[in-house]
C-alpha cells in the first residue's frame, strides 16, 4: 500500500437490504480533484446507471473532492461505483444518503491515514459568499497554509494564523466581497467576531490547546485511536451563502521524513 498505513474500508447496510461497501487507497499527494488516491464503491443495488453517477458525482464533490493532506496533485486518481443489480432498491433518498455516508468516511480516513498526519483538521464553512466549489477552494487553502498546519501539529491555538489565511483568500479573490459578520470557533468556542479577536486570557488559551491535544494521532500508529477532529468554525453571516465542510492535515516532522526518503 506504499505509504498508507492501514486499509480503508466503509459499509452500509439499508433498510431493504442492500448494502453499499467502499474502500480507498491514498496517504500523500492528495488535493483535489481527488489526486493520488483510488476508491471503489460497489452496491448490490438495482438503480440506473444515470442515477449512480449523478450520485456519485454529489458525493465526490462533498468528500474526496473536499480534503487536501499535503496540497500536491498528481496525475493518477480513480473512484468508481459498481452496482450488480441483485436487490432492488426501495429508496433512492435512503441510498443518496448511505453513499454519501460511506464516501465522507473514507475521504476522512485517507486524510487520518496522511503521511504524518497527527491532527485531522475539518473546517465547516457557513454562508460563503459565493459557490460551493469556491468555498471548498477557501477551505482548503485554509488547511493548505504552512502556519496554520505548523501551528495544530504544536498543539497551538494561534487564531491569528487562521484569520490570516482566510483573509488571505478573500482579498485574492473576493476582494469586493465584506467579511465584517463573519465569525470564527475554534473547538465550538469563538475567538473572533464583530471584526475583533475574542481573547479571554490563559485559561481559554489552555482550552482551546485541549481541544487539539484531544485530536492528536500518532505519527507512527499502526491504525487510528480515534477519529476525533480540530474543529474549526468560519460563518459568513446571512442566510444566503454556501455551506461546506473540508478536512485537511497538519504538518509534522514525520510528514518531511518520508517525503524526504521516498524513492519512486
Amino acid at each position: 500500500m506504499t505509504t498508507d498505513r492501514y486499509p480503508k474500508l466503509r459499509s452500509k447496510t439499508l433498510s431493504d437490504g442492500t448494502r453499499i461497501v467502499g474502500v480507498a487507497k491514498g496517504a500523500g499527494m492528495i488535493e483535489p480533484n481527488m489526486a493520488t488516491m483510488l476508491g471503489y464503491i460497489m452496491t448490490d443495488a438495482m438503480i440506473e446507471k444515470s442515477k449512480l453517477q449523478s450520485m456519485l458525482t454529489e458525493a465526490c464533490d462533498r468528500s474526496f473532492n473536499s480534503i487536501s493532506i499535503d496540497g500536491d496533485e498528481s496525475t493518477s486518481d480513480t473512484v468508481v461505483a459498481i452496482a450488480s443489480g441483485l436487490k432492488p432498491l426501495s429508496s433512492e433518498d435512503e441510498f443518496r444518503s448511505a453513499l454519501l455516508e460511506v464516501t465522507g468516511g473514507l475521504s476522512a480516513d485517507l486524510v487520518r491515514n496522511g503521511e504524518g498526519t497527527g491532527h485531522v483538521i475539518r473546517v465547516a464553512i457557513s454562508n460563503f459568499p459565493g459557490s460551493e466549489y469556491d468555498a471548498r477552494r477557501m477551505g482548503r487553502h485554509l488547511v493548505n497554509s504552512p502556519l496554520v498546519k505548523c501551528a495544530i501539529s504544536g498543539n497551538d491555538p494561534n487564531t491569528g494564523r487562521i484569520a490570516g489565511a482566510i483573509g488571505s483568500f478573500m482579498g485574492k479573490f473576493f476582494p469586493d466581497e465584506s467579511v465584517d459578520d463573519m465569525s470564527l470557533t475554534l473547538g465550538g468556542r469563538t475567538i473572533f467576531d464583530n471584526g475583533k479577536f475574542v481573547l479571554e486570557g490563559d485559561a481559554v488559551e489552555r482550552e482551546l490547546s485541549g481541544h487539539m491535544a484531544n485530536a492528536q494521532l500518532g505519527e507512527h500508529d499502526d491504525f487510528p485511536r480515534h477519529q476525533s477532529f480540530v474543529e474549526i468554525g468560519v460563518d459568513f453571516g446571512g442566510s444566503t451563502g454556501s455551506d461546506v465542510t473540508v478536512l485537511g492535515s497538519d504538518l509534522t516532522k514525520e510528514y518531511v521524513v518520508v517525503n524526504a526518503d521516498y524513492r519512486s
